[in-house]
């Protein structure tokens, strides 16, 4: 079987790893390396589930050959706590009940975060717009919206 080598930095942490070449980056990060946060949803890119920072950009990694990880830094939801301490996002979603089954959660904040590190104080048309890749199927986004909202605020305090 043919594999490819490639080096990459998630959440941080280097990585070299022989892969398939025809992997999914998705594949790599679940089941490769059992970080079990960033989700598949419809494994077509439509959904936003499964979002991860990949080259300073968002990217439905179901879609995202891994080789394409050679070289880029990538963040998932797991790399935004430190330690016990949550991120500002993710303490935020919790105080105002921003998810709901909690499937969409980390590719919404995931989002939220590429977001608020180029928008620290958006209105709700632009996180509207910057959620607009990711889809909740239980019920409507005004707790998602809130919960961005008093992450901008939370963080612009200095939490």
């Amino acid at each position: 079987m043919e594999r490819k080598e490639i080096k990459f930095v998630l959440n941080g942490k280097p990585y070299e790893m022989s892969i398939p070449p025809w992997r999914t980056l998705l594949e790599v990060i679940r089941d490769d390396l059992k970080l079990t946060g960033t989700k598949e949803g419809c494994g077509q890119g439509e959904c936003g589930s499964c979002t991860v920072i990949m080259g300073g950009k968002t990217v439905n990694s179901c879609l995202v050959p891994a080789l394409e990880a050679e070289g880029q830094e990538i963040t998932t939801i797991e790399g935004l706590a430190e330690a016990a301490t949550l991120h500002p996002i993710q303490e935020a979603f919790v105080e105002q009940s921003g998810m709901q089954c909690g499937f969409c959660t980390p590719g919404m904040i995931i989002s939220a975060k590429f977001l608020l590190d180029r928008n620290p104080s958006p209105s709700e048309s632009e996180i509207r717009d910057g959620i607009a890749g990711n889809f909740c199927r239980c019920t409507g986004y005004t707790k998602i919206i809130e919960s961005i909202s008093a992450a901008a605020e939370a963080m612009k305090g200095g939490t």
